[in-house]
């Protein structure tokens, strides 16, 4: 099989081309089906714009970018569209669940999108609020939640739709420990369980820990001599790298 995301030197530059500001500078990398990957950098190194090019929310500059075999500059709009709905979960920082509509809703959100009808998987809905932990939360709503259970809703609806690739952006930042932490075992659960590729960007070490593979990105560029491997990996392992590469 192709990796789920090859990107290949990629470019961003905010402004013109030619008087612009860098912001990914010749980055390359790869996700396999099944890997989980992290990317470490400061705030402002350009992890979001990594992610939003890999799903094709946004256009580099230049280089290019498969997502699951396919060259997203080759798609038209819709049709990067339907591909990116058929192989990426979204999990972000700031939730993004819609206030007036319950749990179970928000959860089954992108079945909506697509066309089909949650409420004939609403068996299929329920269970996987049960695997969250949200079971007794199906009809609350998002200002009901705490921060932990706002985040695994979020996740929850990012499983809904099967897709092979969860794009995590800063997943605890707006968690306590201990919220964070549970955070983190879920999407490592359902990394091993499920088979699912989990691509995240963090700035926090206990979470890079989580991953196959960490890579740094700073000042644009991904550092290869610094990539770190798991198993096993500790903070301290991953403390030690950023202080090398002084971020």
């Amino acid at each position: 099989m192709p990796p789920l995301v090859r990107a290949l030197d990629l470019v961003k530059i905010h402004g013109p081309a030619d008087a612009g500001t860098p912001v990914l500078r010749q980055v390359s990398l790869e996700v396999e089906p099944g890997e989980f990957v992290c990317v470490m950098g400061p705030s402002g190194s350009g992890k979001t714009t990594l992610l939003h090019l890999v799903s094709g929310l946004d256009r580099p500059t230049s280089g290019k970018v498969e997502l699951a075999g396919r060259d997203l500059a080759t798609l038209s709009e819709a049709d990067r569209t339907l591909l990116r709905r058929r192989t990426v979960g979204h999990v972000f920082q700031f939730f993004h669940l819609l206030p007036d509509l319950s749990v179970l809703e928000n959860v089954g959100l992108p079945l909506s999108i697509e066309g089909r009808r949650p409420e004939e998987r609403a068996t299929e809905l329920r269970a996987l609020l049960a695997r969250v932990g949200l079971a007794q939360k199906e009809a609350s709503l998002p200002h009901q939640l705490s921060g932990g259970e706002l985040q695994r809703t979020s996740i929850a609806r990012a499983l809904a739709g099967g897709q092979p690739l969860l794009l995590c952006d800063e997943p605890t930042g707006n968690l306590s420990q201990k919220a964070g932490l549970e955070v983190m075992e879920l999407l490592r659960e359902v990394n091993r369980r499920d088979g699912r590729a989990v691509l995240l960007v963090t700035h926090n070490p206990r979470d890079a820990t989580f991953a196959d593979r960490v890579l740094f990105l700073v000042d644009g560029r991904l550092d290869a001599e610094r990539t770190l491997r798991g198993p096993g990996l500790e903070v301290e392992h991953v403390h030690a790298a950023l202080a090398a590469l002084h971020i």
